[in-house]
């Protein structure tokens, strides 16, 4: 594989990357909080991209492909996860309505979103959710790949897609945390995690129905 293949796929992913979806609207509500929480979540989505990257390079899209079933179970509990984590959102925009004020200390902050280990959890099963992540990377990925390629060759790949994706998710999770986006976002706290637990709702809810249709 030539440096303009690898090229290739490294733009095609941080294109993909920066598409508003679960993960974005995730590092953004937690970094908005706390650094080292958005940075968590960060590293959480880019170990379960280890995953998909890692099973479409051996040819794991493939098997869905010919096994559409088993994407549509994927689906149905992926969504599931989703909606569970968007009515959670839903919940902490409720309790920041009730107390009238930004949260902002770090009691609250550990209240409401957890330690950043859970803030790990979440990035990884937030990302480990969505099977058509591994569909996505099998369109941009395989038609550059070669036919047979080496192990060298398939670990690259990881590598480099998983490495950039951290690194841009970190990026966009210390820019969202400095001091000055910080204060901007911290008064819209509630709005933001009503419109995350929306998003979340309804993005988990297409996910459980197009499973729904993939088994039947």
């Amino acid at each position: 594989m030539g440096l303009h293949q690898l090229g290739t796929i490294l733009l095609l992913n941080l294109a993909g990357m920066l598409t508003p979806g679960p993960d974005i609207f995730l590092i953004t509500r937690l970094a908005t909080r706390s650094r080292i929480r958005g940075l968590a979540a960060a590293a959480g989505i880019a170990t379960g991209l280890v995953v998909w990257v890692s099973l479409t390079v051996f040819g794991a899209a493939t098997l869905l492909t010919a096994y559409p079933d088993i994407l549509g179970w994927v689906q149905m509990v992926g969504g599931a996860w989703i909606v569970w984590m968007g009515i959670g959102m839903l919940r902490s925009a409720r309790v920041q309505f009730a107390m009238g004020i930004p949260v902002a200390s770090e009691a609250q902050i550990s209240e409401l979103f957890g330690t950043a280990w859970a803030c790990y959890r979440q990035g990884l099963f937030t990302n480990l959710s969505n099977p058509k992540v591994l569909l996505y990377f099998a369109a941009i990925i395989a038609p550059l790949m070669p036919p047979e390629p080496s192990i060298a060759v398939a670990l690259l790949v990881v590598a480099v897609i998983c490495a950039s994706a951290f690194a841009g998710f970190s990026l966009i999770a210390l820019l969202i945390s400095t001091n000055a986006l910080r204060r901007r976002f911290m008064a819209f706290g509630p709005w933001l995690d009503l419109i995350a637990g929306v998003f979340f709702c309804v993005a988990g809810v297409a996910l459980v129905l197009n499973g729904i249709a993939e088994l039947y």
